[in-house]
């Protein structure tokens, strides 16, 4: 059955198919997981860095739970906000990585809520048996390493699709006024290498290509990589310290600029959605279920749940 997204099949089925054949997502091989076609269930397009929690922990619990099938599909949250818009993609949920950014795209025309569910922070994962991993294993200086890496060493994701990427920007200029390191993050910028699929950064590390990546935290974990866990002060994981991140930002090609921000996921329904109840259900679950968050590596403090504008009353935490 083809969908207005123009996939065909069952969805549960594509994801397991594409498990099946890429040898799983520990092999970093995770893209667009499912595909957002005809299902008796939901419908989730999410920012890249919650695929595998998604994938491997909240869409299986959710289906075993309330019988609905989950269907997920993964981008940068930019490239997932602009397929909402521009109506390529017609999810019955939309996941974003950055809390304002959702708000600024998608509100009012395609929803007028939303919930904050869990939080991140940046790090650096490093491939251990490189020279610049062996560096950091020993304890010297981030930037001192990456100010000595030789061109496309070092990875990010794209900052035009994907907060990830502007965050990498954004910590470069955050440690440059930190450190007292006069044009570091231009040097970066002109030496990273640019990685447009977000569940896709880190295979750099894993097939020698690359021997540092700017990940966020639960990414890092959830692959055979070194972690460099970096300052609260331009880690974007400590809203203490919102004010300082805020001092960095970052315009896209599109025009629209970005100031940092900590590392908060929030999820809405859209107001048109094929199935809103379902929609509406795996969001509660998401909110009820935060361990099965926290196992895969993501925050889900006192703090969590919050509301932005009304949400439905079956959005309960």
């Amino acid at each position: 059955m083809h969908s207005r997204d123009g996939c065909t099949g069952s969805v549960s089925g594509s994801r397991r198919h594409v498990l099946a054949t890429t040898g799983g997502l520990a092999a970093g091989l995770v893209g667009t997981a499912g595909c957002l076609g005809g299902t008796a269930g939901v419908r989730v397009l999410a920012a890249g860095s919650l695929a595998v929690a998604l994938e491997n922990g909240v869409g299986p619990a959710f289906e075993s739970e309330t019988g609905l099938q989950y269907a997920g599909e993964y981008y940068g949250t930019n490239a997932v906000l602009r397929l909402v818009e521009d109506g390529t993609k017609y999810p019955d949920v939309v996941i974003g990585a950055d809390a304002e950014l959702l708000r600024d795209r998608l509100y009012p025309a395609h929803t007028d809520w939303d919930a904050e569910f869990a939080a991140n922070e940046v790090v650096i994962a490093y491939a251990p048996e490189t020279a610049l991993g062996e560096r950091l294993a020993a304890g010297e200086p981030w930037y001192e390493v990456f100010a000595d890496a030789d061109e496309d060493a070092i990875a990010i994701s794209d900052p035009d699709l994907d907060p990830l990427g502007y965050r990498a920007l954004l910590l470069f200029e955050l440690a440059e006024r930190e450190h007292g390191l006069e044009g570091f993050r231009d040097a970066m910028a002109e030496r990273v290498a640019t990685v447009p699929d977000e569940p896709q950064l880190l295979a750099g590390l894993e097939n020698g290509n690359r021997a540092c990546a700017v990940a966020y935290g639960n990414m890092a974990a959830e692959r055979d990589v070194g972690v460099r866990r970096l300052d609260d002060a331009y880690n974007f994981g400590d809203p203490a310290f919102a004010d300082r991140y805020a001092r960095a930002s970052y315009t896209t090609d599109s025009g629209h600029t970005v100031e940092g921000s900590p590392v908060v996921y929030n999820a809405t329904v859209r107001t048109d959605a094929d199935t809103p109840d379902a929609g509406r259900a795996f969001v509660s679950f998401l909110l009820e279920n935060d361990a099965l968050l926290a196992e895969h590596g993501l925050r889900v403090d006192d703090s969590l749940p919050r509301f932005h504008g009304e949400p439905p009353e079956a959005i309960e935490p």
